[in-house]
């Protein structure tokens, strides 16, 4: 698969997701008591926490480890979609994430991280390469949603609570999933269409 250099028309929602999670970390409990998913503040008509949850952490490791991935799957998907499918995977990715929590966990009272984005990001990717590279793109989607599979029997892969520095929303994994390949789905058909094939 051909990684390819940096592209601002290709990178921007990866970047712009990065800046908005650092610029929150940057703003300290303020930010975590005003933008965090909590599920009293939704249900009074604070919206906005269904979508800003995803871009605060609960720590700098918590904060660093996401990014790190974000960042090696903004490289490895960088052909795969142009800039503005990213986007909508990303935006699904997010309301994907924060809604389900919402309506499917009502036990989950609030929620910070970017890693249900992530899932969903991973299978948008996976997505993508099934027609040019489907032995890579059922490897990983095998891992995981052997992962995912995983979580929801026994919970968090061990070690990764000690990684976050908190209790991991294996739901959010989940939902973020879903979504990501919801949204992968008609963006494929919108670069047939378009007849921008990914350079492999």
């Amino acid at each position: 698969m051909k990684i390819g250099s940096f592209s601002w028309k290709n990178d921007w929602p990866f970047l712009l997701t990065a800046g908005l999670a650092i610029l929150l970390q940057l703003g300290g409990p303020d930010s975590v008591a005003l933008f965090r998913f909590d599920r009293a503040d939704v249900a009074a008509g604070q919206l906005w926490r269904v979508m800003t949850g995803n871009f605060l952490h609960l720590g700098v490791a918590h904060l660093l480890m996401n990014l790190a991935g974000l960042a090696l799957l903004g490289i490895a998907g960088r052909n795969l979609f142009s800039g503005y499918q990213w986007a909508i995977i990303l935006l699904f990715s997010l309301l994907g994430t924060g809604v389900g929590l919402y309506f499917l966990s009502p036990g989950i009272t609030w929620y910070v991280g970017l890693s249900g984005v992530l899932h969903g990001l991973i299978l948008a990717l996976c997505v993508a390469l099934i027609a040019h590279q489907p032995r890579i793109a059922l490897g990983i989607a095998v891992v995981v949603v052997g992962k995912l599979l995983w979580e929801q029997w026994q919970g968090a892969i061990p070690l990764t609570s000690q990684l976050a520095g908190g209790t991991v929303v294996v739901d959010a994994h989940l939902y973020g999933s879903l979504a990501g390949v919801l949204a992968a789905l008609p963006c494929i058909r919108w670069r047939e269409k378009s007849n921008k094939s990914p350079e492999l």
